[in-house]
C-alpha cells in the first residue's frame, strides 16, 4: 500500500467479540481471545504502514455491567497479552499510553500494564493507545474538573476558558499524552454508532462501518478501509478549494 494520504490517527471500536464466540459456540472469553489475536495482527499492520497514532476501545466504563466472568475473563487476558506479545512490539518500536484509569483493575493487570508502558516508553515509533475503563463522557468530565480546580486556585478566568483547554486535559491532550485528534474510526460488527469513544476528539473524523465481526477483521480489510479514507474529501466545515 502507498503511503500516501493515511490518516494520522486511527480508532477503532473492537465490536463483536461476543457475536463471535456465539456463533462458534464457545465462551464468551474465547470471542476476546480471538479478539485479541486480530489486534495484534491490525498493530503490527499499522506500524508497518506508518499510521502514527492507533487507539483501540478495549474496555469502557459501561463494560462493568457485564458478568463477573467475563469482565474478569478480559482483565486476565491483559495479562496474558503483555506476557505474550511485549517483545514483540517492543521490537517494531510500539509505544503504549492508556486512555483511562487503569488503576481500578485487579493488581496483576495493573502490574501487567506498568511493566508493559515501562518496557516501552523510550519506543518512537507506532503510538500505540489503549483506551481501558475509558469513556468519552467521563473523559470531559474529567477535564472540565482540572480546569475548574484551576479556576477556583485563581489560575484561570472562567471568561478565559477555550475548546483549545478543554482539549489539553483530556487523556489525548498535552496535559497527559498529546495525541491529535482521530482522522478515522471503524467500527466492526454492523453497527452504526460510537458507543461513547472519543466524544471530543472525533468531531471531524471520518467514519467506516464493517459488518465483519473484530476477530474476524484481517490486514487486508484495514488496508482497503484506509485506502478508502486516502479517497475522501476532509473539508472540515469548509468547501472544496477553500481552506479548512
Amino acid at each position: 500500500m502507498e503511503n500516501t494520504n493515511l490518516p494520522t490517527h486511527v480508532g477503532i471500536i473492537m465490536d463483536g467479540n461476543g457475536r463471535w464466540a456465539k456463533a462458534h459456540g464457545v465462551p464468551r472469553v474465547m470471542g476476546h481471545n480471538a479478539g485479541m489475536q486480530a489486534m495484534k495482527k491490525i498493530v503490527i499492520a499499522s506500524s508497518e504502514m506508518g499510521i502514527k497514532y492507533l487507539t483501540v476501545y478495549a474496555f469502557s466504563t459501561e463494560n462493568w455491567k457485564r458478568s463477573t466472568e467475563e469482565v474478569s475473563g478480559i482483565f486476565n487476558l491483559i495479562v496474558k497479552y503483555v506476557n505474550s506479545e511485549l517483545e514483540e512490539l517492543d521490537a517494531n518500536n510500539v509505544h503504549i499510553n492508556i486512555f483511562g484509569d487503569y488503576s481500578m483493575l485487579p493488581k496483576a493487570s495493573v502490574d501487567a500494564i506498568d511493566k508493559m508502558i515501562g518496557r516501552l516508553e523510550n519506543n518512537d515509533g507506532l503510538i500505540f493507545n489503549i483506551a481501558l475503563n475509558y469513556g468519552g463522557r467521563d473523559e470531559v468530565a474529567r477535564s472540565v474538573r482540572e480546569i475548574a480546580a484551576q479556576v477556583a486556585a485563581g489560575e484561570k478566568a472562567p471568561e478565559d476558558i477555550t475548546e483549545e483547554d478543554i482539549s489539553e486535559h483530556l487523556w489525548s491532550g498535552s496535559a497527559h499524552f498529546n495525541v491529535p485528534d482521530v482522522d478515522l474510526i471503524i467500527r466492526t460488527a454492523g453497527d452504526f454508532r460510537i458507543s461513547n469513544f472519543l466524544l471530543w476528539q472525533s468531531a471531524y473524523s471520518e467514519l467506516a462501518f464493517t459488518n465483519t465481526l473484530w476477530p474476524d477483521f484481517s490486514e487486508e480489510e484495514y488496508t482497503s478501509i484506509l485506502e478508502n479514507f486516502g479517497s475522501r474529501e476532509r473539508r472540515f466545515g469548509g468547501r472544496i478549494g477553500e481552506d479548512k
